[in-house]
């Protein structure tokens, strides 16, 4: 779902931002899932079936659902939380995306669910997480589509539009092929005997998918000889790179949306990315497990020259490693403390794992093809231990209500087999991280002179773990006292009474009715001060 003082998704694996090197977004990527209350108070408006607009946006409720499915062919719709700030930040965007489609087509509409107020949509569409978008298609409410594009208004407009209509643009002769190709940077040519055959169809599929790249379709045999095929083929055309790249279908096995959707992702990148605002959504998007990292100041003459043996390594792993180039004295500053990273640290290289944000370093920085190649190689075969970062404990850390972890003195506080310890693992720009903070210094206040029980806090960006991997802020984890370094995740409700109670009990809440709350305080932020593509928030 989709920069900031750590980046938008180098995330949502979130990843290095946006993902941190990351929300997507997470994608969902380990968010805390809580539980949801219902107030058992709250009146039950009577609502018509009037379909009214906020922004261009369809505002929709129980009443008026099914007269919105009848009245609009494919209708897109935001399952969103009032109190959710992904949700608050996608709504811009949203309402422009309802803007570029009501200026196309009245046959495709977005609209808009409070998730929280409308609990009966929410429990038949099975929502869990927010914002949450699905199509509707043809005013079937059984099976909706989960959206997949980019979160900015154009990824949404044109996703839904290549849905609307045909995805791929029927290629007639030479002449049109060859126009079609060289007005774009980059453009999928799928070339079919038949384009009622299942790969064709299975390409239309795709094309329904990458909306960062424009389709064709051709099926004239003087097409086939004007680009040298003899037999189904999809072509990607580029203006970078090699040029040209061709995917033969299988005459066996047909075509695979989704390997096909994966290379064309994969192959559409340049060898090398630059990272920046405009390529961001591309390097993330992509979802290639690992990163290797140049960081330069361009501005640099001597450090700009590195860059073409980090190519010449590239082409090694292509779909396996992505090759970015951060310019340190541009948009790639907002990335360094995610890091541990100054300007002045350029030139340098580090290695990151997607899925989990650990970093690696080589020993000593080496430039050329080949280092860089046995460095990622090494990697990839487990023979480098990642880099974890830890700030310096403050003089007082221990001496506080809260005692102040980092990354060198966790450890030794963690795993005190006489000590019980509740740790809360925050980022500083986390705003439910912010909402929490009194009840966190109240709650070390309570415990301050228990002699068994620890109350601490930790800033997971600038410390990490070998063994435990922070997803979303805040995250809580208990560690109980004795062998075994045992640890519990706290999910339930962030107030001082219900933090002494699981304290109190051993590790664990007494036993009572479930019961679901719908309090923002139960939120948590993908490690992405920018709130990533794919960064949305649990209930």
């Amino acid at each position: 779902m989709r920069g900031g003082a750590v980046l938008c998704g180098l995330l949502l694996s979130l990843a290095w931002l946006g993902p941190a090197w990351g929300a997507e977004g997470g994608e969902e990527d380990g968010e805390v899932v809580v539980a949801e209350e219902e107030e058992e108070d709250e009146e039950d408006e009577v609502l018509s079936d009037e379909l009214e607009e906020e922004d261009g946006v369809l505002v929709l409720h129980e009443h008026n659902f099914e007269r919105a499915l009848r009245e609009h062919r494919l209708l897109l719709v935001e399952f969103y939380a009032p109190w959710c700030g992904h949700c608050r930040r996608l709504a811009p965007e949203f309402a422009r995306a309802a803007a570029l489609l009501r200026n196309g087509s009245e046959s495709a509409r977005l609209g808009k669910v409070d998730a929280v107020a409308q609990t009966a949509l929410s429990a038949e569409f099975h929502i869990e997480a927010f914002p949450t978008l699905k199509l509707f298609r043809d005013g079937n409410r059984t099976h909706p589509v989960a959206y997949s594009g980019r979160m900015d208004a154009e990824g949404m407009a044109l996703w839904v539009q290549r849905r609307a209509g045909p995805s791929a643009t029927l290629l007639h002769d030479a002449d049109t092929a060859a126009a079609f190709i060289s007005a774009r940077d980059i453009a999928a040519v799928g070339f079919f005997k038949d384009l009622r055959g299942e790969a064709a169809r299975a390409f239309y599929e795709v094309a329904a998918e990458v909306v960062d790249v424009a389709f064709g379709v051709a099926e004239a045999d003087e097409l086939f000889e004007a680009y040298g095929l003899s037999a189904d083929t999809v072509c990607l055309f580029k203006k970078f790179d090699e040029g040209r790249t061709d995917f033969p279908v299988d005459p066996e096995q047909g075509l695979d949306v989704a390997k096909l959707t994966r290379l064309l992702r994969v192959h559409s990148l340049q060898l090398v990315m630059d990272f920046s605002n405009e390529t961001s959504s591309q390097i993330f998007g992509a979802k290639i497990p690992h990163h290797m990292l140049l960081f330069l100041n361009t501005s640099v003459a001597e450090q700009q020259a590195l860059r073409d043996e980090f190519r010449a390594a590239a082409g090694t792993f292509r779909g396996e490693v992505l090759f970015v180039v951060v310019d340190v004295d541009g948009y790639g500053a907002t990335v360094l403390p995610f890091f541990g990273l100054k300007p002045s640290d350029a030139p340098t290289l580090r290695f990151i794992k997607m899925e989990n944000n650990r970093k690696y370093r080589m020993e000593e920085d080496a430039f050329s093809a080949t280092a860089v190649r046995d460095f990622v190689r090494a990697v990839l075969d487990g023979k480098v231990k990642p880099q974890l970062l830890s700030a310096e404990p403050p003089e007082d850390w221990d001496t506080r209500p809260v005692k102040v972890l980092v990354g060198k003195t966790f450890e030794q506080v963690a795993f005190d087999e006489t000590k019980n310890v509740f740790v809360k693992f925050y980022a500083p720009w986390c705003t439910h991280c912010q909402e929490m903070a009194a009840a966190w210094e109240e709650l070390g206040e309570r415990y301050k002179d228990h002699e068994d029980i620890v109350i601490a806090e930790m800033d997971a960006t600038a410390n990490e773990l070998e063994n435990i991997t922070i997803s979303g802020y805040p995250t809580l984890h208990y560690f109980p006292a004795g062998p075994g370094r045992k640890m519990v995740e706290y999910r339930s409700a962030r107030d001082v009474e219900t933090f002494s109670k699981f304290l109190e009990n051993g590790g664990k809440l007494p036993e009572e009715p479930p019961t679901v709350s719908k309090a923002p305080e139960n939120s948590t932020e993908s490690p992405s001060p920018s709130g990533a593509a794919e960064a949305r928030e649990e209930l």
